[in-house]
């Protein structure tokens, strides 16, 4: 087996990123399910050969298989051959995968049944026939022309048994950053190794302890059971059970530990730490756990790392642990001068057994407010342009890009709604639920197979290894969680467990159970590491990898608020626990902030890809610079806040870019410009204005979404981490002369939100508040009829709704061009349309009355046009409409006075009381070819008079 072994080539073109167990049925773990078997024909651009029998198992409203499409294919080796975990005959619950020791359970390569390089860090590892090396690399190198940085391994011993030859290695048990692996030739020997676990602890049966160094080592400590040496410049010390002294060969050493034996080898610092170690060296590792506790009303996540231990001999339990430098940070149980080098820097060590770290939890957000001086005639225009394509969703779509156009279409929704614009915000939403329900009903073109043996969702169709490597399923399901939790925030019915939830759920508990049933726990969060590993076999000489950290990010925020939305807060705390805990990591490990990351000769601001063995600037296509760093900021979503908790760090980054291009980027501008927004709304603002009509939004962006973010962010400044709040959903900016609060409340009662420097926020049901633009929601049930009032029926237009009170500063509605065609009488799609929903009150007998200010320019011919619509009773129908005759604008800048004087041209429909009606107002241009302004304000703007009383 070549060590260095190159990654094969991603499938099909982007990135390597489903635990599971043959044990558990899959009918059997949801709510007493009754599974309907049924036979399935795939119809469509994707169907294959008509499906064999299917067990289709209902879950609320959605359902899964639990069988393979016809022609599909599940977890299978390079050559395309099915593969089953590689686990012991005892080996009990869901089979992981995606962790950094997966090569263990996920056989890649035929021709290797043991596994690939293990980076466990500090120690590395490589199973083989007679055993396990143990290594420890303390220098970098750089490869791939400076490209990447590694700390490769290279074998220092080899742990086993005398007489060991083992057909392959299997998986007996894991914990959360632990595994225990067997070999089974002659003798059987087990070997338990972790993250962070200097030691190795061995369990021998039918033959001695065995440890071979694979240079003449320097021993500088033998005492019986106990040997100290160094080979390679690294320490290591050898325990053996009391009265079963080590005895050397060579470069060999034995114990006679025998049936049920045991033995343990530790990675020292330094030779002085062996009295340090040795109390441990008998507290055999039995598993490991990550405990969180979330505090919502002190905004802070506790979070404890511990080993279970079980005492061999004597009484001690307990061991050693390296802690990450995120992990000791943020904690005060380091031990001083204890620490080895390792591809995330510094690792200190903690004893005992277990510690604890403390982290801000600074808030996760649904969206962004929109600020009033944002042109919301322009966000409704470019809403317009996506609802107006010719399709939404990919064809045939896959898991990836049908999740991308999910959430493309989930960022405009809140959008929508903050300007008024609820028929897009509705149509959005139709468009959504009819994507994520076809995803959540098996038995037709797309939808979700649970494969038992592995224990895990696969989606048909997928891509990039989704399904036959077991790749991605956090960067995937990602996406369908966010669009699930966009339509939970409008309709808390349809996110019902019985209703679409239950399969919501499913779908989260793939990517990360907490608790035992048909998946294993945490398959995409390594929890020691703080992050997730894309790849399900991490076949690779380089260990595992994690390439867009900003989509595992994505899946963290979404939990949470679906968690929120449902009223379900021990999912919601897990979002918060994986969100808070990997922004922890992200800008150290992949942006080296702090710059104790990177070794000083890599020339490099970024990694695309953090791997086991090190960093790479490389990505898993032949991207541009843009690309390199753009993956690990998109989707730009409200959860993306994090990117942008140090400005500086963030311009720093942006800076970087630029420098390294030699210009602004171009590819995937708009993710960039949305990261420049962290650090300088400002100047994103201007790039955005200057390229707006002509660049091509990022495969899952919109203009409107990028536009609604960076000119936010210019108005409000940059996030501010020094002011918290007793919410799991705020944020606070500054722009350097005062402080902006947003906060969301997912609950159905008003909530007010305080805020640590004193700042209080009422929020209503459903509702995100801010001090600062104007957020959206509110109770997402049906208008209460009564509930509007229309005072003296003085309604005020704005740049995105009607409003009974006068906008607090002068503004102009931009009313696009009529493209040199005459449009007398009929509105077109790019009409100006602003509406106040869910107002009642008595018709009074007259009727209606408008007075607009217009200008034009010094345009010619040209002429704007306004309708009236009434929905009297909210329902969706209008009731009358008033068409009125356009106004010639002159050649003259200036307002000019558009008023109802001259009467309708036409009328349809009669008057009726309002009773939690909608009264609508449209403006176009009926002539010309120059865009025309409607002049807003308290005092001299227009305004929209109609017949209604109390």
């Amino acid at each position: 087996m070549d060590d260095n072994r190159p990654p094969p080539s991603p499938t099909p073109s982007r990135r390597s990123p489903g635990r599971g167990t043959a044990a558990v049925l899959a009918a059997l773990a949801i709510g007493g399910a009754t599974a309907l078997t049924v036979t399935t024909l795939a119809t469509g651009p994707n169907a294959t050969p008509a499906a064999a029998a299917t067990a289709l198992v209902p879950v609320g409203s959605g359902s899964y298989d639990d069988a393979l499409p016809a022609g599909a294919t599940g977890p299978s080796d390079l050559n395309g051959a099915p593969v089953d975990p590689k686990v012991t005959g005892d080996f009990q619950g869901p089979a992981p995968t995606n962790e950094w020791w997966s090569s263990l359970i996920f056989q890649r390569y035929p021709d290797n049944p043991y596994g690939e390089n293990l980076y466990a860090h500090p120690a590395t590892y490589r199973p083989h026939a007679e055993g396990l090396e143990m290594g420890h690399p303390r220098e970098p190198r750089l490869v791939a022309d400076g490209l990447k940085y590694e700390f490769p391994h290279t074998a220092d011993l080899s742990l086993g048994a005398v007489g060991l030859d083992s057909p392959d290695t299997r998986v007996a048990d894991s914990g959360d950053w632990t595994v225990t692996a067997r070999w089974s030739g002659g003798p059987t020997l087990d070997v338990t190794i972790g993250q962070g676990l200097p030691f190795a602890h061995a369990r021998t049966d039918g033959g001695d302890a065995e440890v071979a160094f694979t240079g003449s080592p320097d021993v500088w400590h033998e005492d019986g059971s106990t040997v100290g040496a160094t080979v390679n410049g690294n320490h290591y010390a050898l325990f053996s059970p009391t009265g079963s002294p080590w005895s050397r060969s060579g470069n060999t050493f034995t114990a006679p530990t025998g049936d049920g034996g045991h033995y343990s080898v530790a990675l020292l610092p330094s030779p002085d730490a062996l009295d340090d170690f040795a109390p441990y060296a008998h507290s055999a590792v039995t598993g490991s756990v990550v405990e969180y506790d979330y505090d919502e009303a002190a905004a802070t996540l506790t979070s404890t790392y511990r080993v279970e231990t079980e005492a061999l001999e004597g009484g001690t339990e307990g061991t050693v642990l390296a802690m990450y430098p995120h992990h000791w940070d943020n904690s005060d149980d380091e031990v001083a001068g204890l620490s080895y080098a390792s591809p995330r820097g510094e690792m200190r060590v903690a004893l005992g057994g277990s510690f604890t770290t403390e982290l801000t939890a600074q808030g996760i957000l649904p969206s962004l407010p929109t600020v009033d001086s944002a042109d919301h005639d322009r966000l409704r225009l470019l809403i317009d342009e996506v609802l107006d394509e010719d399709a939404h969703f990919p064809s045939p779509g896959d898991t990836y890009w049908d999740g991308k156009a999910m959430g493309r279409l989930a960022q405009l929704v809140p959008i929508a709604d903050s300007i008024g614009y609820t028929e897009a915000r509705d149509e959005l939403l139709g468009l959504l639920k009819g994507r994520v329900e076809d995803w959540l009903t098996a038995g037709g073109d797309r939808g979700l197979h649970y494969e038992a043996d592995w224990g895990t969702l696969l989606g048909y169709p997928d891509s990039f290894g989704a399904t036959t490597e077991l790749n991605d399923h956090d960067f995937h399901y990602g996406y369908l969680v966010s669009a699930a939790a966009t339509i939970a925030r409008y309709d808390r019915g349809w996110a019902a467990e019985d209703a679409w939830g239950g399969m919501v759920r499913m779908v989260i508990d793939d990517v990360a159970a907490t608790e035992d049933g048909l998946f294993p726990r945490l398959r995409s969060f390594s929890p020691y590491a703080g992050h997730g590993w894309a790849s399900g076999h991490a076949g690779f000489a380089a260990g595992n990898n994690q390439e867009s950290s900003s989509e595992g990010m994505h899946f963290a925020s979404s939990t949470a608020l679906f968690g929120a939305l449902t009223g379900d807060d021990e999912l919601r705390d897990l979002g918060v626990f994986l969100h808070t805990t990997q922004a922890s990591t992200v800008t150290r490990y992949w942006q080296d902030h702090g710059g104790e990351t990177f070794p000083d000769a890599f020339d490099h601001d970024v990694v695309g890809m953090v791997w086991g063995d090190g960093g790479d600037y490389r990505i898993w296509w032949d991207g541009g610079d843009e690309e390199h760093y753009g993956i690990n900021y998109l989707p730009i979503t409200a959860g993306s806040l994090y990117l942008g908790h140090d400005p500086a760090h963030a311009g720093a980054m942006y800076d970087s870019l630029v420098d390294r291009l030699g210009r602004e980027p171009d590819i995937w501008r708009d993710i960039h410009w949305a990261h420049r927004a962290l650090s300088d709304g400002d100047a994103a603002l201007d790039m955005f204005e200057a390229q707006w009509q002509t660049y091509e939004p990022e495969a899952g962006g919109s203009k409107a979404h990028t536009y609604q973010w960076i000119s936010t962010l210019a108005e409000v400044g940059t996030v501010d981490t020094s002011v918290t709040a007793d919410t799991a959903h705020y944020a606070v900016f500054s722009d350097g002369d005062g402080r902006a609060y947003t906060a969301f409340n997912p609950g159905g009662s008003p909530i007010t939100v305080t805020f640590s420097d004193g700042t209080e926020l009422e929020v209503a049901p459903g509702a995100l508040a801010s001090t600062v633009g104007e957020g959206g929601g509110g109770d997402p049930g049906d208008p209460d009829p009564g509930d509007g009032d229309l005072g003296d029926g003085v309604l005020y237009p704005s740049g995105s709704a009607l409003s009974t009170e006068p906008p607090g500063s002068e503004g102009a509605i931009t009313v696009p061009d009529a493209g040199g065609v005459n449009r007398d009488g009929t509105p077109p799609a790019d009409a100006v349309v602003l509406e106040l929903e869910g107002v009642s009150g008595s018709f009074d007998g007259g009727g209606t009355s408008f007075s607009l200010p217009v200008d034009s320019g010094n345009s010619v011919a040209n002429a704007v046009q306004v309708r009236v619509e009434y929905d009297f009773d909210g329902d969706g129908t209008v009731d009358r409409t008033e068409t009125y005759p356009y106004f010639a604008t002159n050649d003259v800048t200036g307002w000019e006075s558009y008023t109802q004087g001259s009467g309708p041209s036409s009328v349809s429909g009669g008057f009726a009381d309002l009773d939690g009606g909608t009264v609508r107002l449209r403006i176009w241009s009926a002539l010309g070819t120059a865009d025309s302004a409607v002049r807003t304000g308290a005092d001299g703007g227009a305004t929209l008079t109609v017949p209604f009383g109390d």
